[in-house]
């Protein structure tokens, strides 16, 4: 092979690399920022196939996509003095890229100082809050004063905050055993507070329970006695009319109920044959 052949096949080979090294492609779901001698130059945002200087000039992408920020957790304080555990995270998009290579050059470098800066937003606001303004009715508040925050910084970054949440919050071990004690507390007070009504109406039933059976008693005593007294009465009328109508069937009858209240089972009674007490015994009446 001559010498002529070998100097176009070695120029054919320069001029395939710098043509190769000119072209880059950009995805559909990426954006290109070209640097020359590290010096921005120009923001490529369109897919497709770009060019650049070769050798003098690089490329830089940047994702187009919803991107997540998920800094690690942090443990705070809230204004009731409880400490807390807080894992917070925000969805962003990078809308500048210039302007984000010339903040933070990179995406790992963006995620720690702008990560910084939503776990102070979110420090800052909770700490002027109790636990049952997080948790409760007025945590959208707090999420929306936090996210407008977080955004203003946006813009410096050259990122757009599209949503700002807290994941998880969790009491620490301590708080969590103080909370536990404290509801403890008042759950027995609570319960101590219940058996004093509950024993207080007791004794309240109780007393007017009380008061009703002896009313009852009572009126049933009287009731009673008057009853007795009619009754006796009413056995005298009968017994004075029979004496009236015959005399020896009102003694044979008062002589049956002196046996009866007398004479019961295993009653020894030592009496003269002759004795008054058992004349019905002895003869017939007349």
């Amino acid at each position: 092979m001559s010498s002529r052949s070998i100097i176009t096949m070695i120029a054919a080979v320069v001029i395939l690399l710098l043509a190769s090294s000119s072209m880059f492609t950009v995805r559909q779901t990426h954006q290109a920022l070209v640097l020359q001698f590290g010096e921005p130059k120009r923001v490529v945002t369109d897919p497709g196939l770009h060019f650049k200087m070769p050798l003098i000039q690089d490329v830089t992408y940047y994702d187009k996509r919803i991107l997540d920020l998920d800094p690690a957790g942090q443990d705070m304080s809230l204004i009731d003095q409880r400490r807390i555990n807080v894992d917070s995270f925000a969805r962003y998009r990078i809308v500048d890229p210039l302007k984000f290579y010339q903040t933070v050059l990179t995406e790992n470098a963006f995620r720690d100082r702008f990560g910084s800066i939503l776990n102070g937003s979110v420090r800052d606001n909770l700490g002027r809050t109790d636990l049952a303004d997080v948790l409760g009715a007025k945590r959208p508040e707090v999420m929306h004063e936090i996210t407008t925050q977080v955004r203003r910084r946006a813009a410096e970054f050259g990122i757009e905050v599209l949503e700002v949440r807290i994941g998880r919050t969790d009491l620490t071990a301590d708080t969590t055993q103080a909370t536990y004690n404290r509801m403890r507390s008042d759950r027995m007070a609570e319960a101590a507070d219940f058996r004093g009504r509950g024993q207080e109406q007791k004794s309240r039933i109780e007393g007017d329970a009380d008061r009703e059976r002896t009313v009852i008693l009572a009126e049933a005593e009287k009731e009673s006695q008057t009853l007795r007294g009619e009754g006796e009465a009413e056995s005298r009328r009968i017994l004075n009319a029979a004496q009236g109508r015959d005399a020896e069937f009102y003694g044979f009858f008062r002589a049956l109920e002196a046996y009866r209240a007398a004479l019961g089972e295993d009653t020894t009674v030592v009496l003269s044959p002759d004795s008054d007490f058992f004349r019905y015994f002895s003869r017939a009446p007349r």
